[in-house]
């Protein structure tokens, strides 16, 4: 029986009811977890799930169901309960849904991959794992290895009443490690090559042999050492240049979050908030410095962002929309159905769900920043700053529900001082409020610097949905940002 009889079914079904719209999305997942932990294997899991998702609209309101049983009774029944869930919440609606138009979409995608990651053996993953950690723990003063593992196959059959046939399937590579070392009370860390376990990619497993995690193990544990022996960072209004690592979990919680129209709308809060954006702020705020540029790019031009796909997952083509052009807001990320209060035809596609059992929500594509026009490398940028402080790797944030005020703390900085790097500062943090941060960029290095970062787990939505978002960065200078004020004393704690 092909997923296309399948999904016949259920659109037939409903096709019998009052319904205005319908989609089915038939999603086969599968994942590989491994982690390891001082010579000891942490996590050594796989997941597989298989399902059907149904979502109909009934008299301006929506309805749901999911099953995993895809037998003609079971989806035919699935489909009938949908039904019966968007008639039951249209009696009790205070507005109407009304969807913007949409040409339906019949095509079949994959993301780039030259080797399935899921037909790699667990004992090559292992053995891959175990020589980091080798070389981690060879550096006299780490006590503590750790390194991470995520492989995954997203593979997805789309179909709605208006005709689409969308076939996707969205390989994902990732992995990293971190370094600790305990000297008295102070804990420092070093992560590679990020923080949340590493960078992810929507690509193959060619992917990890571009990490080259094995060659940079071995200086990043003795950056984590030398963490203690290095001068608090000292605190003050200066220079800030942040790599493009940290500038990308910047762009993901003060810009990201707070441009999801759900959120401005108030028709979401969970785990991040609302936000401080106002639908009248369109075109209208200044978001940050005149050179200040954000894109939400889920097309291919954009890379192998964990952001990127062909079609969302309502059947709306991938696109780039201009979040932020010359430092005015000029976008939200939306759906078919909150397009209208931005005064647009159509969804910008940013609709996505996390498995088959879970509804579509407004999520992030790859938010990016645009690369400066005028050549310009790190080496460069710090040459150019007279005294100031370089930050990267996240190592702690904490952000207001409405993604304004904030603080993060990095693991590692250097002193500028005569526009060289000079000594390592440890505990180094910056705070700020979003507008007057954006605002104080005056620097934003060239495309040689661009790296895209990748989030497997961004967190949304009740019951929880786990996505990967990209975000594309370049180190990045603010003049006069609050240095120094997320640690007090000598041990490295959030205060």
């Amino acid at each position: 029986m092909s997923f296309k009889e399948i999904a016949g079914w259920a659109l037939d079904t409903i096709h019998c009811s009052s319904a205005q719209y319908a989609d089915v999305r038939i999603v086969d997942f599968r994942q590989r977890k491994l982690s390891t932990r001082n010579g000891r294997i942490g996590v050594a899991r796989t997941d597989e799930s298989l399902g059907v998702g149904i979502r109909v609209l009934v008299d301006g309101a929506w309805g749901f169901a999911a099953t995993q049983d895809l037998s003609r009774e079971s989806v035919n029944q699935t489909s009938l309960r949908a039904v019966e869930f968007a008639a039951s919440s249209s009696r009790g609606r205070s507005s109407r849904i009304e969807l913007r138009a949409e040409q339906s979409a019949c095509m079949s995608w994959s993301s780039p991959c030259q080797i399935d990651p899921l037909k790699t053996s667990i004992e090559e993953n292992l053995d891959l794992l175990v020589r980091v950690e080798r070389e981690l723990l060879s550096v006299k003063g780490v006590t503590l290895a750790e390194t991470n593992l995520l492989l995954r196959r997203h593979e997805q059959w789309f179909y709605n009443t208006e005709g689409s046939d969308v076939h996707q399937v969205r390989f994902t590579t990732g992995a990293g490690f971190v370094a600790y070392s305990f000297k008295g009370a102070e804990i420092q860390r070093r992560s590679f090559p990020n923080c949340f376990g590493g960078n992810y990619q929507n690509k193959g497993y060619e992917f990890i042999e571009e990490l080259k995690l094995v060659e940079n193990a071995r200086p990043i544990a003795e950056q984590a050492v030398a963490l203690h022996d290095a001068v608090q960072c000292p605190e003050g209004k200066m220079s800030l240049i942040l790599g493009s690592s940290q500038l990308g979990l910047q762009i993901h919680e003060s810009i990201g979050h707070a441009v999801e129209l759900d959120r401005v709308l108030g028709s979401e809060a969970n785990f991040a908030g609302t936000s401080f954006l106002a639908v009248d702020k369109l075109r209208a705020l200044r978001y940050g410095s005149e050179i200040l540029n954000v894109v939400a790019d889920a097309t291919e031009e954009q890379g192998t962002g964990m952001g990127t796909f062909a079609y969302d997952d309502e059947g709306v083509r991938a696109q780039c929309t201009p979040i932020i052009r010359n430092g005015i807001f000029t976008g939200f990320i939306s759906s078919r159905e909150t397009a209208h209060h931005m005064g647009e035809a159509g969804s910008n596609g940013a609709m996505r769900a996390e498995s088959w059992n879970r509804v579509p929500i407004i999520r992030m594509t790859n938010i990016s920043i645009v690369p400066g026009e005028t050549p310009l490398t790190l080496d460069q940028l710090v040459a150019d700053t007279d005294r100031g402080i370089f930050m990267d790797t996240n190592r702690s944030w904490s952000i207001d529900d409405k993604r304004y005020n904030f603080q993060f703390g990095c693991e590692i900085g250097w002193e500028i001082k005569g526009g060289k790097l000079g000594r390592i500062f440890k505990n180094p943090s910056y705070s700020g409020n979003t507008i007057e941060f954006w605002n104080s960029i005056d620097a934003v290095c060239s495309d040689d610097e661009w790296t895209m970062w990748g989030l497997p787990n961004c967190g949304k939505g009740q019951p929880r949905q786990e996505l990967g978002t990209g975000h594309g960065a370049v180190p990045v200078r603010f003049k006069q940002v609050r240095i120094g004020s997320a640690y007090r004393g000598n041990t490295g704690r959030s205060a």
